[in-house]
């Protein structure tokens, strides 16, 4: 019986675009599938028929053959099967064609990105990661900061096509830009990228020299982060686009900026809390009084100590701690006392401590009210 013509088979037009062969056969590969006709006694040989004219229209060499001399271009004489090495609609026919739309459906997922002449699609760069310390004062407020980041630039030269002169790559002549070539063993076809081109399935003829055929050179460029208010150590901002360059055209990465908060000669963080320790003099402590203390602002808040404040006791200055990332809101910042014992002191000021010693031994003695401001007054000739 009389061969049916191949793009009838496939219920396409002899016009039609490789796009429009691969979508006739991946429709007739799902509708005539045995599997799925397990009814129908001619639906095998429909499948390898609709295999068969998809394995020579595919391919742009021996479409052509077949659009200027039929079926007769491949039945002896007229440049062979349409494999070397293997016979025309058999089982490694089959291989070859269910393979290219297997890919073309799960490639993405399997890493096996291709391009629209079945080549790998140009690669993406690679992701960058810079690390970037501010102080808790910027962290609290908020900055621009300039980063001078190394890294590869599309080739100015080439405009990131690896060809001098910016010509576009050649199909590799040893796959046919499909990026990997097929050898039948047996009952089975084994399948490995092309050594010619690495996989691509495009190779450049005449290098770009600045680039050496890689299509991006190494450079530093020069960036303007905003790093917002609140950020932390191990904040992750991301500038999409700003990695490497990709090879031969293909899409930048991105970069990403890790925040390192380098710790503070006063305040503790917590989260959005701050922590200080603040010195007070005994006579202070004792007595109660106000203090001023220093808040991340760069201002200063007056804190009132309550008489008998002992080392170690906390109060709170409400919404005086860090803002937060995401959303309104702001931390407290907490001040722990911290009681200063007087030292190296004279003759005097110690004859004064040993009668304040004295006087407040005992709850009855009617000096200890007037020793107190004797020790105020000693307290205050040490600050003097």
């Amino acid at each position: 019986m009389a061969k049916r013509d191949f793009y009838d088979v496939l219920g396409v037009s002899k016009g039609a675009s490789a796009e429009e062969i691969k979508k006739g056969y991946r429709k007739k590969a799902k509708e005539l599938h045995p599997d799925r006709n397990s009814d129908n006694p001619e639906a095998e040989a429909q499948f390898k028929e609709a295999n068969e004219a998809y394995e020579v229209l595919k391919d742009a060499n021996k479409k052509a053959a077949y659009d200027r001399y039929g079926h007769a271009a491949f039945d002896g004489g007229m440049g062979g099967g349409p494999r070397a090495g293997g016979g025309h609609g058999g089982q490694g026919d089959f291989a070859s064609a269910f393979s290219d739309v297997f890919e073309d459906l799960f490639g993405d997922f399997m890493g096996g990105q291709r391009g629209p002449g079945g080549g790998r699609r140009a690669a993406r760069g690679s992701d960058l990661r810079y690390n970037l310390r501010i102080s808790l004062e910027d962290a609290y407020t908020g900055l621009h900061k300039s980063i001078t980041v190394p890294a590869s630039a599309t080739c100015e030269e080439c405009n990131g096509s690896g060809a001098e002169g910016g010509a576009e790559p050649q199909s590799c002549p040893t796959c046919s830009g499909m990026g990997k070539v097929r050898a039948q063993q047996g009952f089975f076809t084994v399948e490995r990228t092309c050594p010619t081109c690495s996989g691509a399935g495009q190779i450049v003829k005449n290098p770009c020299k600045a680039c050496g055929g890689a299509g991006r050179v190494q450079k530093e460029k020069a960036l303007s982060v905003n790093i917002p208010a609140g950020v932390e150590t191990g904040t992750r901002i991301r500038l999409s686009g700003e990695g490497e360059a990709g090879l031969r055209g293909g899409p930048p990465g991105d970069l990403y900026i890790f925040i390192d908060v380098a710790e503070h000669d006063i305040f503790k963080r917590d989260g959005l809390d701050l922590f200080c320790r603040v010195p007070v003099s005994m006579v202070k402590a004792a007595l109660g009084g106000e203090i001023e203390v220093p808040t991340i602002d760069g201002g200063r808040s007056r804190v009132k100590v309550p008489e008998g404040s002992q080392s170690g006791r906390q109060m709170r200055l409400r919404s005086k701690g860090m803002p937060a990332l995401r959303g309104p809101g702001q931390g407290d910042m907490y001040i722990e006392l911290a009681v200063e014992t007087p030292v190296k002191l004279t003759s005097r000021q110690k004859e004064l401590m040993r009668e304040f010693d004295e006087a407040s031994s005992g709850s009855n003695n009617p000096n200890a009210s007037s020793f107190f401001d004797k020790v105020k007054s000693f307290w205050d000739s040490i600050k003097d």
